[in-house]
This record gives C-alpha cells, sequence and structure tokens, in this order.
C-alpha cells in the first residue's frame, strides 16, 4: 500500500459523502419546488456551488442523477416484491401501485420532461412487467390474445397517462390510480 492509499482513500469517502448530500438535498428541494436551483441544493447539502458542479456539470446531469437515484430505490423495492408467486395480476397491480407511491412521495417525477424516445431506466420495470404478464398468460389470468410486447408498452403509457393527469391537475392523485387499477384489469383479463 502506498504512503497516499489512506489520503486517496479519505478523499473518496469525502466526495461520496458529498454527492450522497447533494443527492438527497436535491430529491427534497426538488420534490418541493421542480425549479430550486443548484444554489439552494448546495446550501441544504452543506456544500459550496462549486462542489455541487463537480459531481454534477450541469442542472441537468443532478437531475438525472436524482431520477436515477429514484429509479434505483423503486426497483429495490420491486424485487422485495415475490413475482413469481401468487395471481399475477394482484402482483403486477402491487407493482404498479408501488410505482405510484414513487410519484406520490416524489412529485418531481411527475414535472420531469418524458424523453423523446425509449428510457432505459424503464428497462428493469419492463423486464418484471414482461415475466409477469408471461407468468399470467401461462396460468390463463392474463389475456393471451394481444402480445407480451404490446401490453407492456401500453402499461407503461397508461402509467404516464395517469402521471400526467396528475401534474395537469385535471385528476387528483387517488382517482388517477383507481382510473390506472381498472385500465389496466381491462386490458390485461382474459376475454
Amino acid at each position: 500500500m502506498s504512503k497516499n492509499e489512506p489520503v486517496r482513500r479519505r478523499r473518496r469517502a469525502d466526495a461520496d459523502r458529498s454527492r450522497a448530500a447533494i443527492l438527497t438535498a436535491a430529491i427534497t428541494l426538488l420534490d418541493e419546488r421542480i425549479d430550486a436551483s443548484v444554489e439552494r441544493v448546495a446550501e441544504a447539502a452543506g456544500v459550496t456551488r462549486q462542489t455541487v458542479y463537480a459531481h454534477f456539470p450541469s442542472r441537468d446531469a443532478l437531475l438525472n442523477a436524482v431520477v436515477d437515484e429514484l429509479t434505483r430505490e423503486t426497483v429495490q423495492a420491486i424485487d422485495a416484491l415475490d413475482l413469481d408467486h401468487g395471481p399475477a395480476l394482484d402482483t403486477l397491480l402491487q407493482l404498479i401501485d408501488l410505482g405510484w407511491r414513487s410519484f406520490e412521495q416524489h412529485p418531481l417525477l411527475l414535472h420531469l420532461p418524458q424523453p423523446a424516445g425509449p428510457d432505459e431506466r424503464h428497462d428493469p420495470v419492463v423486464e418484471r412487467f414482461e415475466r409477469l404478464i408471461r407468468r399470467g398468460q401461462r396460468a390463463g389470468e392474463i389475456t393471451r390474445d394481444l402480445p407480451v410486447g404490446w401490453l407492456v408498452t401500453a402499461l407503461v403509457a397508461l402509467g404516464h397517462a395517469a402521471g400526467e393527469s396528475v401534474a395537469a391537475g385535471r385528476l387528483p392523485a387517488r382517482r388517477a390510480s383507481a382510473a390506472l387499477h381498472a385500465s389496466i384489469i381491462r386490458l390485461l383479463a382474459p376475454a
């Protein structure tokens, strides 16, 4: 071990703590106000603006890191569900509810612009949807009349539509969640 190794480890640990504090502060502030400034995030994190920019070169990079962190947390919670047992449609609705709770806990997610093309952040959730739908189709619980890929695309689109309705003030969160459930059941139920 080199003489400078403990210093490098300490600096890395300090940098990791700063980054974590910045992300925590950003999530809290952006949940309150989507237009919160980098300066406010730095202040709330107890670091300088330059430190924020050292970790995240732009506000967009910070927003992306926040969404990545929230996605990671949501996927961890999804993985705590037992996706391989019980009625597939019920489990899928639990997965949807878990995602919906993320929107309720983190309103910032409802106010971010949606990417124009495919978003790789959806991939882990899409994989789990596919797994549940296939299992449900094999068991006869979910329609076999439509392809798995189409059903997954429809589920994601319905989730986005519900979120957009809440963000635009067209529906309160509870009604949007109920409408989402009803739509999913109608979409997936066997004929």
